[in-house]
């Protein structure tokens, strides 16, 4: 028996099979968990499609978590088909061009807002809307919440206002960790070396971070392998680590712990 059987849980941001969220997604299915995905936009067909390479092709919901009205009608969806949410995975990220690349001075504030807003106020958005289906699992043994993070205790070459969405993001973590935990939810983010993905390919310069890993990090990455990566996110999301929350783990190999 898997360390989630018998749990559902919702993934957001699979895209394509090279995604963290894809391989957080296979080895919870592979772990007993019931496993729904979602996908919104032009890029809801990619997700489908993406699905049927998951064990059981998992089904898959529309869900813009910049929009309210889907938000609502996912929970609602989700509601009526299991009553209760045990795992919740926060897998998106996404910043106008102008915020990444090309310093700090360059984004102005409706492109730095968006920034903000996906990778940061979705996390609350996102659970907020899910909150009701949460509390029911955790008042019977616990809920977890896991959210992929970028490590932004420190600036990086290139990352620019997406580091600075990152950091909110930490922030909010541990906000949403002291509020919820009183109701059984734990709040963790998986702080990931750099994976070659669709999303990576949107950082310029993103061969500057294979570079940093390719020489600091003690126990090697293979930035073509998430299975690490998806391996932290079903530790979270299990019942094994039942008093951590408000936690930032990091999968990146060591670098976190060298400075040079």
């Amino acid at each position: 028996m898997g360390v989630l059987a018998d749990k559902r849980v919702l993934v957001t941001g699979v895209l394509t099979d090279d995604s963290l969220a894809f391989a957080a997604a296979r080895l919870a299915i592979e772990e007993g968990a019931e496993v729904v995905l979602s996908g919104f936009g032009r890029g809801l067909s990619i997700t489908r499609r993406t699905a049927r390479k998951l064990p059981g092709a998992p089904d898959v919901l529309e869900l813009d978590v910049t929009d309210p009205e889907q938000l609502a009608a996912a929970a609602a969806t989700l509601s009526q088909r299991w009553g209760r949410l045990d795992g919740l995975l926060h897998a998106i990220g996404y910043a106008p061009p102008s915020c990444l690349g090309s310093g700090m001075f360059s984004a102005e504030w409706d492109d730095v807002s968006i920034a903000l807003h996906v990778n940061a106020y979705s996390l609350k958005a996102l659970v907020g809307a899910f909150r009701p289906l949460l509390e029911r699992a955790g008042a019977d043994g616990g809920a977890s919440v896991v959210a992929l993070d970028f490590d932004a205790t420190v600036a990086w070459s290139q990352y620019d206002w997406m580091g600075v969405a990152k950091a909110a993001l930490e922030s909010l973590s541990r906000y949403l960790a002291k509020e919820l935990g009183p109701r059984g939810i734990r709040v963790n983010l998986v702080a990931a070396g750099p994976i070659r993905s669709v999303a990576a390919k949107s950082i310029p310069g993103f061969s500057s971070f294979e570079g940093t890993w390719d020489d600091r990090a003690p126990l090697g990455w293979d930035v073509h392998d998430a299975t690490p990566v998806g391996k932290a996110c079903v530790a979270l999301l299990s019942d094994w680590l039942p008093m951590t929350t408000g936690e930032m783990l990091h999968v990146d190999g060591g670098v976190h712990a060298v400075g040079g």
